[in-house]
Formats: C-alpha cells, structure tokens, sequence
C-alpha cells in the first residue's frame, strides 16, 4: 500500500505514471548523465519501455539527449516547485536561518521528511563541508542526520521506521530533550545540531540545522555555544509559524 492509500496494483494505480516518474528519479547528484542502458537497470525495465518514457519526457521538455546520454532538464525544477510555493515555510525560514549562519559563522539549513529521507527546503552555506555538493532537494537518510532524527523522533511510535533498541532509546532521548546532535552521521569529521519547527497546530513541521566539522567546533562548543542559538531562531520561526 502506498502513503496515499492506493494499492499499486489496485485499479487506481497509473503504472505508467508511476513507472515515468521513477526515470526522473534515476538521475541524481551521483548519475547526473546516464545512457539507456543505464535508465533500464536503474528503473528495472527493459531498453524498449525506458527509451518510450525518455523520449515522451524529451518531447515534454523534463529531458534532453546528447549523443548516448541522457540528462534532466531545468524544466523539472517545475515539478517541485508547485510544492515549495504553496509551502510557505522556506519563505519564512530564510531570513532566520541568514541571521543564524552570520552569528555562528556555519552552513545552516531547513529540512522537511519525506519518507525515510529528510529533503532540503532551505539553506546558508558558508562553506563546502562534504565531498556532495548539498543544494535544495538535496535528501538524506533521516536516521544518519541530525535534522531527520529530530523529525523522526516527533512522529507516533508506531509510524516511526522500524529500528534497534539503541537507535529508539536515541529517538525517545531527542524527543525528550527537543534537539540532535549527530557526530559523523553522514561522513567523518562532519557534525551537525538541530532541532524542531512547529506549525500553528503544534506538530513538528521541519527541523533545522547547524552544520559544522570537528576540525572547527568541538562538542562541547557545539553543546555550549551553538545549539543555545538554535534554539533562539526556532523559536523566532515557530512565532511566525504560529500565525500562519
């Protein structure tokens, strides 16, 4: 059963449109240009169904060919920003999230789950902390991540994904507590403190961030100095969040 309820083989479910979705999801940071062999494998199709979708989202304008490759096209930017327009969270994090990053001199961001993936809405960077380039759209497993451990802690017991003692007993500790830090979660040396965002409801919206590395800010500062004025920006944001 899907999140929408709709059972991929029941009569509601558009295959094919399903099936054409997951070709634009082939490409990714790490596979930027792929060839038809390569949209086959990675969807599981054959060459025949994987050449109708690309040249269909060519004719459409989400594609573009040179030569053997294949590479998405601005135009799918589209897609997603529908979503980010209605959502007028970004538009209201942003300014709080400069104020942030210029008073602790640090990359921050905002997050939103998705899934078992956090998916980035906002962001200041002051610098490339790790080997992937982060932009908007960028997602993350939640569990390796301080902003989707905070999101994930704030989700029912019963909706959060399936985990060891330890990894629960973190999720009930950040619950508690209202913010996360993780250590190396997504490569060594890198380090990152966050914590929630609340809709007018009270539930927990996004999560946002500090990142840093260990060559920069210890724990201990990090613990100290950077997570007090986390906390102080979401505050500010879920002030305006309450309004909405």
């Amino acid at each position: 059963m899907s999140e929408s309820g709709i059972a991929a083989g029941g009569r509601e479910f558009v295959q094919s449109f399903a099936r054409g979705l997951s070709v634009i999801r082939a490409f990714d940071a790490d596979h930027p240009r792929l060839t038809l062999s390569e949209v086959a494998a990675r969807t599981d199709m054959t060459r025949a169904a994987a050449r109708r979708f690309l040249l269909t989202l060519q004719e459409l304008g989400y594609v573009r060919s040179t030569g053997r490759d294949f590479t998405l096209t601005p135009r799918v930017l589209e897609l997603g920003f529908s979503y980010l327009a209605a959502l007028s969270l970004p538009e209201i994090v942003q300014p709080h999230l400069e104020r942030l990053s210029r008073e602790v001199d640090e990359s921050v961001s905002a997050a939103v789950l998705d899934g078992d993936d956090i998916v980035y809405v906002a962001r200041v960077p002051t610098r490339r902390i790790m080997s992937v380039g982060i932009t908007i759209g960028t997602r993350f497993p939640a569990r390796r991540t301080s902003m989707g451990r905070v999101l994930l802690a704030a989700l029912p017991p019963a909706d959060r994904p399936d985990a060891d003692p330890a990894f629960t007993a973190e999720l009930d500790r950040v619950a508690a507590q209202g913010w996360a830090i993780v250590d190396a979660g997504l490569e060594p040396g890198l380090r990152s403190v966050a914590a929630p965002l609340h809709g007018r409801d009270g539930r927990v919206v996004a999560a946002v961030n500090i990142s840093t590395t260990a060559g920069r800010v210890t724990l201990e500062r990090l613990r100290t100095e950077h997570l007090p004025a986390l906390l102080a920006a979401t505050r500010a944001i879920d002030a305006e969040l309450r309004h909405l």
